[in-house]
């Protein structure tokens, strides 16, 4: 269950989640774009890169407890580093405007 970090008001979504090492630093790179409502969960992470992206992202970095602490919307391909925050702990990356807005 994930959180709206200014409402509070739970919302679910299909998430793959990285196991290794590999999958975290790959996260979707080489995978097709997922569908609506569908992500990818990279634990222990709070910055990502689009470097070898073929489509624009959007990321949601959560705290410990899943809520919302940022939201970073359309990062287009090849960028070299997106920040969440210190108190981010996981990101879920999604197909550019996959998800709602929730701020």
């Amino acid at each position: 269950m994930i959180f709206d970090g200014e409402k509070n008001s739970p919302f679910s979504i299909e998430v793959d989640e990285a196991e290794t090492f590999f999958e975290r630093a790959r996260g979707l790179i080489g995978r097709v774009s997922p569908s609506p409502g569908c992500g990818f969960l990279i634990p222990k992470c709070n910055a990502i890169h689009t470097f070898f992206m073929s489509y624009a992202i959007d990321a949601y970095f959560l705290d410990s407890a899943g809520r919302v602490v940022k939201i970073v919307k359309g990062i287009k391909p090849w960028k070299l580093f997106i920040w969440g925050t210190w108190r981010a702990k996981k990101v879920i990356e999604t197909a550019a405007g996959a998800l709602p807005d929730f701020k």
